[in-house]
């Protein structure tokens, strides 16, 4: 059977939901979500610290510093709108060592140039605003904060199918081509005629524009992060966030703490090559994944490149002290014995040929679709924002 639509939207997480939910409640437009889980939001949308970003780490001039800026405010509004469970608590960046200070004087200008409140602080401040951090020096960002994503993407789905839309949930794609003014797009179970498709598919976001015609030469590759818990009876030990001052040899924060906001503190994550798009454990493995990982030139020079970072970080996967220790250098009463295993996710990396890291929010179109090819952190915090300028996007073609 074949199902008409003004617009298909393949991927139901927080970026596509959002893109959805702009078309539908502020256009009108008649959307269809499509996406092989039976649940929203299955997959990093769901699979992530929780962090309201700030906008902190971004270049002023990047789609993530500006999107990041005027989702964060949105993302607020909306929480508060709908009763989602949120906080802008605040968060401290510490730093441990002498060689990072220069890099926390970087991080502070950056901040100031985006438009933050942040302020430096001292060592004796560092503990009265979280009693058990110790550090050098640290910034606090009064910006940033927590919120509870999964309970955002249900409120997004909800509102979509109150304005009409149709939520298509496991429902696999299979492949889009343009034709004419149309696309024609056929999932695992049926077929749908719409003026135009955008595409949000995080992990599988190359193989989905590969799978509609559109060359690229990025490919995904999939870094599990793993979480330790907080024992209930030391979750004292952590009022808020604290992150470290991020490595900038390599491409993600570092293991922090982070208050979440459905209750209980989690810390991590570490970064470790997955071996599986959506490999949750090192037991979830896809033979299928795993050889286009092993042939990408672009992983693996990414992967040499990187090697001796990511050998600490696959030691941590497996030793817990080792783990205990890099978390210890921001709170130094934390001991194994106040950790427990948490869960984890995977983050799509869009890498280049050369191994190099795709660093912004990247789009690619043709006449009647829009991939979000690259959506990393703040991807959760700026969703609205993001599907807010897709949408536009997407309203030019219809018109």
């Amino acid at each position: 059977m074949t199902h008409s639509a003004d617009v298909a939207v393949i991927g139901a997480g927080l970026v596509g939901l959002a893109t959805a939910h702009h078309l539908a409640t502020q256009h009108g437009v008649r959307v269809v979500v499509v996406d092989k889980e039976a649940r929203v939001a299955a997959h990093q949308s769901s699979h992530n610290s929780g962090v309201i970003h700030s906008g902190l780490y971004y270049a002023p001039a990047s789609y993530r510093a500006k999107l990041c800026l005027r989702g964060r405010d949105q993302m607020v509004g909306f929480c508060r709108e709908h009763g989602v469970a949120h906080d802008v608590c605040g968060k401290l960046v510490v730093a441990t060592r002498d060689d990072e200070l220069e890099r926390l004087d970087g991080l502070l200008t950056r901040g100031r140039e985006n438009g933050l409140a942040v302020r430096a602080v001292d060592a004796h401040e560092i503990q009265a605003i979280e009693p058990h951090a110790r550090g050098l020096r640290a910034l606090f960002v009064p910006e940033a904060g927590i919120a509870d994503y999964p309970g955002v993407a249900a409120v997004l789905a909800r509102r979509i199918a109150a304005a009409g839309g149709e939520m298509a949930l496991g429902t696999p794609f299979r492949h889009a081509r343009e034709h004419g003014r149309e696309v024609l797009v056929q999932t695992s179970s049926e077929s749908w005629r719409v003026r135009a498709l955008v595409a949000c598919a995080g992990l599988q976001a190359d193989r989905v524009a590969a799978a509609c015609g559109v060359a690229t030469d990025i490919v995904i590759a999939p870094f599990r992060g793993e979480y330790y818990q907080l024992a209930p009876a030391r979750a004292s030990l952590v009022r808020n966030l604290i992150y470290p001052v991020p490595d900038p040899r390599f491409p993600f924060l570092g293991v922090h703490f982070t208050r979440m906001a459905t209750g209980g503190v989690e810390a991590g994550p570490n970064a470790v090559i997955a071996l599986a798009r959506e490999g949750y454990s090192w037991g979830d493995i896809s033979l299928t994944d795993l050889g286009a990982a092993l042939a990408s030139p672009g992983l693996r020079r990414f992967v040499a490149t990187h090697l001796a970072t990511g050998v600490a970080e696959i030691r941590r996967s497996f030793s817990k002290t080792a783990f205990t220790n890099t978390l210890a250098r921001l709170v130094p009463a934390l001991t194994a014995a106040d950790l427990v295993r948490g869960g984890s996710g995977v983050r799509a990396m869009a890498l280049t040929p050369a191994g190099t890291m795709v660093d912004d929010f990247s789009f690619v179109e043709t006449e009647r679709m829009v991939h979000v090819l690259n959506a990393p952190s703040p991807a959760a915090t700026a969703s609205l924002a993001i599907g807010e300028e897709v949408a536009t996007r997407v309203m030019a073609r219809l018109t």
